[in-house]
């Protein structure tokens, strides 16, 4: 699940109507009343594209040239008042292309994941992966410690029980081997006594 934020900064009005309808809406909030407020939480969280925000204020024309984030993070609403169901079709359009540009180029090790195309290039060589492939790579890139097959039989397939173990060892196998094959790479998904792990 790609799960997104939006970080509304000196904009209390609008947080205000967004936290009365949090229900419907498909991303998370975060309200802060200034800058320096935002700037240490996203250093703290290390937040990455995933993460939007709104800034109101013109006087905050430098705050978007704040190396921690792209432009493409950042919806500047210059005219004002605006419709609420303007406001959220503008965040929502902004948060699918931001989601879209996030899939097209997610950094695995010195490898480029193309979530939407489903191929991953090392040195312009190409290699097509299948939906299940990318789930188990991001899940674990995502964790830092060895997975056991127990464990990514369950966040990955979704099974607790009822799914052989030898499936999930043969998908990780199976894709450990096209990595070997097309990039001559042994040490892309590592193999340990307590599971895998991309490290």
């Amino acid at each position: 699940m790609f799960n997104q934020t939006l970080n509304i900064i000196k904009f209390p009005i609008l947080h205000e109507i967004l936290i009365e309808i949090k229900d419907i809406l498909k991303f998370q909030l975060n309200n802060y009343e200034n800058n320096e407020d935002f700037t240490k939480d996203f250093n703290k969280k290390t937040l990455n594209k995933k993460n939007f925000t709104i800034i109101t204020d013109h006087s905050n024309q430098n705050f978007i040239k704040n190396p921690l984030f792209d432009e493409g993070q950042i919806l500047f609403f210059k005219v004002l008042p605006l419709r609420i169901t303007e406001i959220i079709d503008k965040i929502n359009v902004q948060l699918i292309k931001q989601k879209y540009n996030f899939q097209s180029n997610f950094i695995i090790k010195n490898y480029n994941l193309d979530i939407n195309s489903r191929i991953i290039t090392n040195n312009k060589i190409e290699l097509k992966l299948t939906e299940r492939e990318i789930d188990v790579l991001l899940f674990l890139n995502e964790n830092k410690t060895p997975q056991s097959i127990d464990n990514l039989q369950t966040k990955v397939w979704g099974y607790s029980s009822g799914l052989e173990t030898h499936t999930v060892e043969t998908h990780v196998y199976r894709l450990r081997k096209k990595i070997k094959d097309k990039f001559c790479d042994e040490d892309f998904i590592v193999s340990r006594d307590n599971g895998y792990l991309i490290k």
